[in-house]
């Protein structure tokens, strides 16, 4: 097994990994283009006997570390953007960017992994093979992770990957994982139902699209339960809905907008034309027609069960028994990291950020303006990217 002292060797530096994270916190960046995250990342880790390669579509880069023999490669990636949110914790170190704020641990994601670069830098006469450090903008619905594959950023591709997600309302320091899908594809739709205007004194006079579309949303629920097998879960929702400009006007078009999770690629791809003929069925037999777009998110997150047993293994060495969970099922939330875990066997985990002893059931969750993170957690998520690369490196799954 790895090297016994990362635990120690993380928290000897804890205190450069929570400056850096609060550096990041005070100054949130959105999208594609963090350009004073990518350069703090930098600063802090100028020293380092690392390689660096950028892209053009982003301000993504990854960090390459050589060890000392040839041997395999890993990659380890952390996350840079913010979410366009305001911030409500009243932290010292709170978002100076209105209506920006590091919410889902963004982060803690990119101090942690900066964190790890230096504990394995320190141990490179060590190491054999090659360790990657992939820090990511655009996770936020933006897909960076998919532009900085299409850049060739990450080329070759790593013989396997790793990413921890913080959860401020999971138990302190626990860390979490399953093999199979871990979270869902997420891809937004809308739907156009058309018809023609009109009084609303006199109905018969137009193509009425607003009890139309809301025959759709009924459909939409049994399309659900009737067409996909539960065991592999399908969630709709219809989130806005649109149309009429007055209480005595019938609209020519109502406009549905909402969000598809799905669990498999199978179940994606059936859903999407599923979505489209039922529409399009519903509002032909009422003489209208109905326009359906659907803008593709993030693929499902697919982990390997090799690699989340080898994820579960490194836990308990690192940290003992009773650290580690296997979730009992999936999350209907999204992650790009996906676009990694398809071309790459690897993992994601979870981190429990809760205060040490707080009822971590009530804690604010990711995407609450009052979001926090435990720093005194940091470490142990350093370590865990640092020993799960160093293991790697020497055993393989």
């Amino acid at each position: 097994m790895f090297h016994s002292h990362l635990l120690e060797a993380a928290r000897a530096i804890s205190a450069e990994v929570v400056a850096l994270r609060r550096a990041i916190h005070a100054e949130p960046e959105l999208g594609l283009h963090t350009p004073r995250t990518r350069d703090k990342v930098r600063a802090a880790l100028a020293d380092l006997p690392l390689t660096w390669r950028e892209g053009s579509s982003t301000t993504g880069m990854v960090a390459t570390l050589q060890g000392a023999a040839p041997g395999r490669h890993v990659l380890l990636r952390g996350d840079m953007d913010a979410l366009p949110m305001p911030e409500e914790t009243g932290l010292p170190f709170a978002s100076q960017v209105t209506g920006a704020m590091h919410a889902c641990g963004h982060d803690a994601h990119t101090a942690m992994l900066a964190g790890a670069a230096r504990v394995l830098a320190a141990r490179q006469a060590e190491l054999k093979g090659t360790v990657s450090f992939m820090f990511q903008p655009g996770e936020e619905g933006h897909h960076g992770a998919r532009f900085m594959l299409d850049d060739r950023l990450i080329d070759p591709l790593p013989d396997a990957a790793f990413a921890l997600h913080v959860m401020p309302n999971a138990k302190h320091g626990l860390v979490a994982g399953r093999a199979g899908p871990l979270m869902a594809a997420a891809d937004q739709f809308e739907i156009v139902v058309k018809g023609a205007g009109g009084h609303a004194s006199m109905p018969h006079q137009t193509q009425d699209p607003v009890p139309v579309a809301c025959e759709i949303v009924l459909g939409i629920q049994t399309l659900v339960t009737r067409q996909f097998n539960a065991h592999d879960p399908v969630v709709v929702t219809v989130a806005r809905i649109e149309g009429g400009t007055a209480h005595n006007v019938i609209a020519d078009f109502a406009t549905l907008k909402g969000t598809m999770r799905t669990l498999s690629p199978r179940h994606r791809a059936k859903l999407h034309d599923a979505l489209r003929q039922l529409a399009s069925g519903i509002a032909s037999a009422h003489g209208l027609t109905a326009e359906v777009t659907v803008i593709e998110g993030f693929p499902v997150t697919i982990c390997d069960a090799r690699a989340v047993a080898f994820g579960e293994r490194v836990t308990g060495a690192l940290f003992g028994d009773g650290a580690w969970q296997t979730l009992p099922a999936p999350i209907m939330g999204a992650e790009d990291f996906s676009y990694v875990l398809e071309k790459v066997p690897g993992a994601m985990f979870f981190l429990g950020v809760a205060e040490d002893g707080a009822d971590w059931n009530s804690c604010c969750g990711i995407h609450s303006p009052r979001m926090m993170v435990d720093e005194a957690v940091l470490p142990r998520g350093t370590a865990l990217l640092a020993g799960l690369a160093e293991e790697f490196l020497a055993s393989g799954f």
